[in-house]
């Protein structure tokens, strides 16, 4: 069986999947059996199709499990959000569309990504460029000044974008700098210590991600940032000296921001004790938590949980976006949960994979951190709505509701089987050039 054969295969599963999920909440609605929104299903399910079909045609080698993983995610988001608004469910079909378009623009117009790499600093300077327009011009929504308003009452988030072109600067300043930083360490006092001089990155970073802090009013999106930094000059050196200086000075640097941000306290204390104040700063982890019991092992079923009342509105707050996971968790129960956490993991498994194969060290580190981007924020939020670290406000990628995450996510896959195709293009190559 073919690479594409393989992935179409696995497609057909979680397309079904989708629909019965769909047919699976619009029952629960009308009492009875019926269909559901499945031209709205249909229509997903046929941009999967389009998508493999670009890749059969661009990216022919490209790892066959990493699209209908995303897929399955995709639809279990949908159906989720049709159980809380059918129009939230409609809006995110849009934007999956949008996300499948510039899916293809990404295989058609990159067929080699290593062309990112000469223009390394001209993306740095656009990724930091458009955090200092979002600090400049930003709305501010719950808080957080992390949306800019195109009309309409439409926002979208540049920050998601910034994530991804700053992966791609870091890959390409890591590389180039790797066998200076890998320098061996000094020793003070007995301990060994990377060399001063090449703190400055470190130190570079932990000051914009605290900045971040300040500014936008959003610890998610500096931890994100600074987390994915540590992960990526960890796998360019190899030395866990640097990650350990540079989670400590953040450590350091996050108890000054608590101490000083009114918002971040409020945050912190509402992870710590969320019932010493269950209707005011601690609601939200109080519902989530109650939602995450109320589910008990396997959950009522799809559209049967009480996350909705009569009147429309949701027992959680932000429960399209921040604690989507925490109603799955409320349908399916703990297996539902644990599915889709396997899920992540098979996202976060395969694109180390893409990394490992990968034939130089640009490709390397940039699938590496691609994949680093997705699993942290996935961590983030999922531990946040369970309380085993502060609630972030990040989304869920491919589930939660918003049109920036779910276009970025779906670029980002795009570069990650664009990266395994040449991979496997320049493994096939060698292999013929040496049997010749």
């Amino acid at each position: 069986m073919s690479i594409r054969a393989r992935e179409l295969v696995f497609l057909v599963p979680a397309t079904a999947l989708a629909l019965l999920g769909l047919a699976a909440v619009a029952s629960a609605r009308a009492d009875d059996l019926v269909a559901g929104p499945w031209q709205t299903g249909l229509g997903v399910a046929m941009m999967f199709v389009v998508m493999h079909v670009a890749l059969r045609l661009r990216a022919p080698l490209a790892d066959p499990y990493l699209l209908p993983v995303v897929g399955l995610l995709t639809g279990i988001g949908l159906v989720t959000l049709y159980r809380i608004d059918p129009e939230l469910a409609a809006d995110q079909a849009l934007w999956v569309l949008a996300g499948s378009a510039v899916f293809i623009a990404v295989l058609v117009f990159l067929p080699d990504h290593r062309v990112l790499e000469r223009y390394r600093y001209v993306i740095g300077a656009t990724a930091i460029g458009l955090l200092v327009f979002t600090m400049i011009f930003g709305t501010e929504i719950n808080g957080s000044k992390l949306w800019i308003s195109v009309g309409g009452g439409q926002t979208i988030q540049l920050g998601e974008l910034a994530k991804v072109l700053m992966v791609i600067f870091l890959a390409g300043y890591l590389r180039d700098k790797r066998e200076v930083l890998a320098i061996p360490t000094q020793r003070r006092l007995g301990v060994s210590l990377p060399a001063l001089r090449h703190f400055g990155p470190v130190l570079l970073f932990w000051g914009a991600a605290l900045a971040t802090v300040v500014v936008l009013n959003d610890f998610g999106t500096a931890l994100l940032f600074f987390g994915v930094f540590l992960a990526m000059i960890y796998m360019a050196t190899g030395r866990a000296a640097y990650a350990a200086v540079g989670a400590g000075l953040f450590a350091v640097g996050s108890l000054v921001v608590w101490a000083t941000v009114p918002r971040i306290q409020t945050r912190i204390d509402a992870w710590v004790d969320p019932f010493g104040d269950p209707q005011g700063r601690g609601y939200q982890m109080v519902q989530s938590l109650y939602a995450l019991a109320d589910g008990g092992v396997v959950g009522p079923g799809l559209g049967q949980a009480s996350l909705v009342t009569e009147g429309g509105t949701t027992r959680i707050p932000a429960l399209s976006t921040d604690f989507i996971f925490s109603g799955v968790a409320n349908d399916l129960g703990y297996v539902g949960a644990v599915a889709v956490l396997l899920l992540f993991m098979l996202v976060v498994a395969r694109g180390f994979a893409i990394a490992t194969a990968a034939r130089d060290g640009f490709s390397k580190l940039l699938a590496g951190g691609l994949t680093a981007v997705m699993g942290l924020q996935a961590f983030l939020i999922i531990g946040g709505v369970i309380r085993l670290v502060p609630l972030t406000g990040v989304t869920l990628p491919f589930m939660s509701y918003g049109g920036s995450s779910v276009v970025t996510n779906f670029g980002l896959v795009a570069l990650l089987l664009v990266i395994s195709h040449r991979s496997r293009q320049s493994l096939r190559d060698a292999v013929g050039e040496g049997a010749r």
